[in-house]
């Protein structure tokens, strides 16, 4: 497995930017009116609402997500949307003072790292202020830490599987990854594209990036594979 190089931070430092990124989602979240909590996020199927739900659910029990679980079947990506639906029937008042709870507490939902709740935080935060309208500022350290895991990961993004044979290159932090066609931009675009967000595709470029719309689509993996069988590469 190709690793990534530059997404370097000790577990303090991570969750020192876990910490900054709640609090400052706390006060976003404080200033959206009640449409902005209406709005479709860019996860599809999820409201600004409940993107903002997931969130707080970071340190959930054992007890109660092994319940979640089993009244989702087993299906992990059921269990995280209908425990966030759930969670969104709160008053949207409660989700900023959720987040600034959490502040200083290295508490996590069991079976991850001290990693994915950067992850959600700086990805979730995205999904919410795009769909909004509104520019919220991405760590580049914070973001490549996060482009890191992602990259190392399988389930849910399987970043290296959809996107084998290109060379991923930040141009605002030194961090790569891959190894074939060159894609470059933002650490912070990259950390979206990597987490299966079309929306930041208009911030990459280079020669391997007019492939990533078809990449990012559902089994796009396989159809760009099937593309260069065609054409002979």
């Amino acid at each position: 497995m190709m690793t990534a190089a530059g997404g370097r931070m000790n577990r303090d430092e991570v969750w020192q930017a876990i910490d900054d990124e709640r609090l400052s989602l706390a006060r976003f979240l404080d200033g959206l009116s009640a449409g902005d909590w209406e709005t479709a996020s860019l996860c599809p199927g999820w409201r600004v609402r409940d993107v903002a739900a997931h969130l707080t659910l970071a340190q959930m029990g054992m007890l109660p997500a092994t319940l979640a679980t089993l009244r989702a079947r087993g299906d992990l990506n059921r269990m995280i949307r209908d425990t966030a639906v759930r969670q969104a029937r709160l008053p949207v008042e409660n989700y900023a003072a959720l987040l600034r709870g959490m502040a200083g507490s290295r508490k996590t939902a069991p079976g991850v790292t001290h990693l994915e709740p950067l992850i959600d935080v700086l990805v979730h935060g995205q999904d919410m202020a795009t769909a909004l309208g509104r520019t919220r500022p991405m760590p580049p350290r914070a973001a490549a830490a996060a482009a890191s895991r992602v990259w190392s990961m399988g389930w849910p993004f399987h970043a290296q599987r959809k996107l084998g044979g290109l060379r991923l290159i930040a141009t605002d932090h030194p961090w790569s990854a891959g190894d074939g066609e060159p894609v470059e931009g933002p650490i912070a675009a990259i950390l979206l594209m990597l987490t299966g967000r079309p929306a930041a595709l208009p911030q990459l470029s280079g020669p391997g990036a007019a492939g990533l719309p078809v990449r990012l689509s559902p089994g796009g993996d396989s159809a760009e594979r099937r593309i260069k069988e065609t054409r002979g590469h």
